[in-house]
């Protein structure tokens, strides 16, 4: 069965929506309100807390989708899985570093599970079906990705990525990389909270959008309550 959001990022994709981080996403950060969770930073407080880090397109709408599920403290857009120190954008961008785009979940595994958090990533953040691209992004840097601290988390990674392929939920097979994590990198402030500071930006409208509602449509049941 094709999944719903690989035809909703095909119809983004030939409305010629605009990249994320692009100049025009930039431009915008100097009117910018600050976003509801700190930026850039992890929580002031980890106790009790753990991390899962997704790397599934662009870090906009990954940071939104996960930051609406309950048991999420803070999520934060960043670069991983590259070699080069403190990277930028430009540099991610132009496949300089060899980084991906990428989120770090902070989640209270009392309130939500590692394993929920994959089966939001696999079957509803993104379409994990497609190599080195996400929708209108092409690129390495839009590559799917797991980044893993521990081998439990590898063991619960692949599990079910074998349970998401054998259930037919895609056309193709899943080409989501399984790594561990070396060094997650916050992404400049303005990228963080992008999703609800530019409601009407082109790609959050024609792309973002989609894949959060998927988020809400499959996972009800896990998101926080609308203050």
């Amino acid at each position: 069965m094709k999944n719903l959001l690989h035809t909703a990022l095909g119809l983004a994709l030939l409305a010629g929506a605009t990249a994320c981080g692009s100049p025009q996403a930039q431009a915008q950060a100097s009117t910018a309100k600050p976003p509801r969770s700190t930026a850039g930073f992890a929580p002031a407080n980890l106790a009790g807390l753990s991390t899962a880090t997704f790397a599934g397109g662009c870090f906009w709408a990954q940071e939104e989708a996960f930051e609406e599920i309950k048991g999420v403290k803070q999520v934060v857009s960043g670069y991983t899985g590259g070699t080069v120190a403190h990277p930028t954008y430009e540099q991610v961008a132009g496949q300089e570093t060899g980084h991906t785009e990428a989120v770090a979940i902070y989640y209270d595994p009392k309130v939500i599970s590692y394993q929920q958090l994959a089966d939001i990533f696999f079957t509803a953040s993104h379409d994990p079906t497609q190599l080195n691209r996400q929708g209108p992004d092409t690129g390495p840097e839009y590559r799917s990705a797991v980044f893993y601290r521990t081998p439990e988390e590898k063991k619960e990674i692949e599990a079910t990525i074998a349970k998401v392929n054998a259930s037919k939920e895609y056309d193709g097979k899943i080409v989501t990389q399984v790594v561990p994590l070396q060094q997650f990198w916050p992404a400049e402030d303005y990228h963080q909270g992008y999703y609800r500071l530019h409601p009407d930006n082109p790609y959050i409208a024609g792309v973002s959008a989609h894949k959060v509602e998927h988020v809400r449509k499959l996972f009800p049941n896990l998101l926080k309550p609308v203050l």
